[in-house]
């Protein structure tokens, strides 16, 4: 299929700058069946969904990996840390996104916030593209987590705009992670768990709703765009992933007694659908490089809770993939026309069967 098959236009008014006022106040389109999509809000869950089914989160916890500099000649630069290479008790080297007027070559010398510095060891691939290898020197008698939570900058997609000293990020550092976040790890945030709050957590347990967990570490496998022309060519970057035996034993008995496993975000659906296999899930964890488009047979999910997605992005592939490319597209439209606010800090989506 051709990557221009996923595509469809939206008004840049239509995507969120900012997150609703509560968590789960935002708006959610649900797609039940065949029949037409109804409108809704997140809060409502409780009775959207039904007693038996398990709803299944990303714990994955946000780095603050988005740090600001220089070069040595002085020009800005913006880093975004994706993931460690190798570390020692001094140094650390990390794949990184590195956005300057002119790509920075090996040898380069950062000046990044906080007194981090970095140099450029060079490309994670054989070309020269990104993302770059970076090595990373936090300051003296600091370890780098401890630095990067004192200056890091919260790594906001760039369709979300904010300035250098922007009055808002306060409010992002709280707003860009889940209620249920735990394992640190993630360069972006699994954005459909965030209209979770703890009080929709509370009413979706006394509802007899379960809640269990999975880790996907959200980095380039997530959010690299598609270059080629055919979906079939794309190629997914790894991503670390963990399906604990609990989890797995939560799943497999509401399945038994007929509930349906419920995916918070496409994080979800692939740390799933990559650990599930004919005999029921496996549990473990390790990297992930699954992309599921059209002709996957979803073993693992049977509904799904969403955002809204970037056009020609490897996550509309996949909400296409498990609720058919017409109807989502469809829906999308419908959703534009409703006024929906689109992406990380916009509103949601829940498919039923």
């Amino acid at each position: 299929m051709k990557v221009a098959d996923f595509d469809y236009p939206l008004d840049p008014a239509c995507i969120a700058q900012e997150p609703c006022k509560e968590r789960d106040q935002a708006r959610l389109l649900v797609l039940a069946g065949e029949g037409d999509p109804g409108h809704s809000v997140v809060k409502d869950l409780p009775t959207l969904l039904r007693p038996g089914d398990v709803l299944v989160v990303n714990d994955t916890r946000v780095r603050h990996a988005r740090l600001l500099g220089r070069k040595e000649s002085g020009g800005e630069v913006e880093v975004l840390l994706l993931q460690p290479c190798d570390e020692t008790e001094v140094t650390h080297r990390w794949s990184a996104l590195v956005r300057a007027s002119r790509q920075p070559r090996p040898g380069t010398r950062l000046d990044l916030d906080g007194g981090i510095t970095a140099s450029v060891v060079g490309f994670e691939g054989d070309q020269d593209q990104p993302p770059l290898i970076l090595e990373i020197t936090p300051p003296a008698g600091e370890g780098l987590e401890e630095a990067l939570e004192r200056c890091g900058r919260v790594p906001l997609p760039p369709y979300i705009h904010r300035e250098r000293q922007d009055p808002r990020d306060a409010s992002d550092r709280r707003r860009y992670q889940t209620v249920f976040a735990r394992q640190m790890g993630s360069s972006a945030a699994p954005t459909a768990g965030l209209h979770f709050s703890s009080t929709l957590l509370q009413r979706l347990q006394e509802a007899g709703i379960g809640v269990a967990t999975v880790t996907l570490h959200v980095g380039p496998g997530t959010f690299q765009p598609m270059r080629s022309d055919r979906i079939e060519d794309h190629r997914m970057h790894a991503e670390w992933c963990r399906l604990s035996r609990r989890t797995a034993d939560t799943l497999v008995h509401a399945r038994r007694r007929g509930g349906r496993i419920v995916a918070v975000g496409t994080t979800v659906v692939r740390t799933l659908e990559a650990r599930w296999g004919e005999d029921g899930p496996t549990p473990g964890e390790g990297p992930v490089d699954l992309f599921l488009r059209p002709g996957h047979h979803f073993q693992a999910v049977d509904a799904l809770l969403t955002n809204f997605h970037l056009p020609r992005s490897t996550l509309l592939v996949l909400v296409a993939s498990f609720a058919g490319r017409e109807r989502i597209l469809a829906a999308y439209r419908e959703a534009a026309e409703s006024g929906y606010r689109f992406y990380s800090y916009g509103d949601a989506m829940l498919i039923l069967p």
